[in-house]
């Protein structure tokens, strides 16, 4: 069952890092070579998230983000949770970029940060 409680929420987020560095890119349109992580329909474009490695096949160019996945099940009616890592997230100088799914949130920090995000998370579910 999702989880609205927010202290409940920062006890049992338990951030996993993924291995693969991921990228956000515009998509030129047509078929997609690859399957996303998630798609942004914007008026200007079409947004793709997706490994990085797949958005540079398809000859896209990113920079490398982290996905950090909480693997709570947060609602999406939860107040304070985004508020709560952004702001642990912040205090350490790490800009985070969030994908809500319908079960967990995915976080993407710059690939270079990414076990500084974790330290900050672990810190904050532990607070």
């Amino acid at each position: 069952m999702a989880e609205q409680d927010l202290a409940r929420l920062l006890r049992g987020m338990e951030p996993v890092l993924h291995a693969a560095a991921y990228g956000f890119a515009l998509w030129p349109g047509g078929a997609m070579p690859f399957a996303p992580f998630a798609t942004v329909a914007e008026e200007e474009g079409l947004t793709v998230v997706a490994p990085l490695e797949a958005l540079a096949r398809a000859g896209l160019v990113s920079e490398g983000w982290a996905r950090i996945s909480l693997t709570i099940h947060s609602d999406l009616a939860a107040v304070g949770l985004t508020a709560a890592f952004s702001a642990a997230l912040a205090a350490d100088g790490i800009s985070c970029n969030v994908v809500a799914g319908f079960h967990h949130d995915h976080l993407f920090v710059q690939w270079e940060r990414r076990f500084d995000a974790m330290a900050a998370l672990e810190r904050l579910s532990h607070a």
